[in-house]
């Protein structure tokens, strides 16, 4: 079930181009981040609007690799909020960074969630190589963070061999609660965040512990043509009202 993003990357970033070239202002902002930020970002961006009339906020949901690779080939973002670090890195290291500005923002939870009819839910991980556990979803590694995250934590159970016939990969954490929510996996790797958007069809089977922590950087991109707004809605995620909204939707402050 592994959708290579080429197709519909460029066409993505045709169509930012094409928007930012249709509206294009100095009070409109492009913000590119990562797809468990969806909820939360969008109750920051209205917010951010309300305080700078005029404003708006143009966001760009998805993984944070096909993210990362849209502001490579050119698309027209002013900032990037990515879910893991070395995403982030690989931005900087490409110098797609004003790198002044990049700060972490935010953290959150691996769990390993099961559909809420689901008639048993593992109590650790190692239960997953039972034949109950047929199918589990994680985001694709090399692309998806929460993807990385999981398959650290995998590893360092020593359940790397035994679990890889198993693995459904989806192209971002949404994707990921989204199989399980349909049932059409036994379980799956998500953050806590988005495990709670589906209360009444998932439901959280336990914390997954983390290699390295997982923490949310947010930058300017190097290219930005609405530098000084760019900064402002980073400072805007870090100040009392973004934070309120973050820890609202499930995340912890960094």
């Amino acid at each position: 079930m592994h959708i290579p993003p080429s197709r519909w990357l460029s066409a993505l970033c045709v169509a930012l181009l094409s928007l930012a070239g249709a509206t294009a202002s100095a009070q409109e902002l492009v913000v590119s981040a990562a797809a468990s930020l969806t909820n939360a970002f969008q109750a920051i961006g209205k917010s951010f609007e309300q305080s700078k009339p005029g404003t708006k906020v143009i966001f760009n949901f998805a993984a944070s690799g096909p993210l990362l690779a849209q502001i490579q080939q050119g698309a027209p973002v002013d900032v990037f909020a990515s879910a893991d670090q070395d995403t982030m890195n690989r931005a900087a290291t490409a110098r797609l960074l004003n790198d002044s500005t990049r700060v972490d923002f935010a953290q959150n939870t691996l769990v390993l969630i099961v559909p809420a009819a689901a008639g048993q839910a593992p109590k650790q991980l190692s239960e997953l190589t039972g034949a109950g556990y047929r199918r589990i979803a994680a985001g694709t590694p090399t692309t998806v963070p929460v993807g990385r995250y999981t398959m650290g934590a995998i590893e360092q159970a020593g359940l790397t061999a035994a679990l890889q016939p198993k693995w459904i990969y989806g192209e971002s954490v949404r994707q990921v609660l989204n199989y399980v929510a349909r049932g059409e996996v036994d379980a799956g790797f998500v953050y806590r965040t988005d495990a709670l958007i589906e209360p009444d069809k998932t439901r959280i089977a336990l914390t997954v512990p983390t290699i390295s922590p997982v923490s949310y950087p947010i930058a300017q991109v190097a290219a930005s043509k609405n530098a000084a707004l760019a900064k402002d809605f980073i400072a805007f995620v870090r100040s009392a009202p973004g934070q309120e909204a973050l820890q609202r939707f499930g995340f912890s402050k960094p």
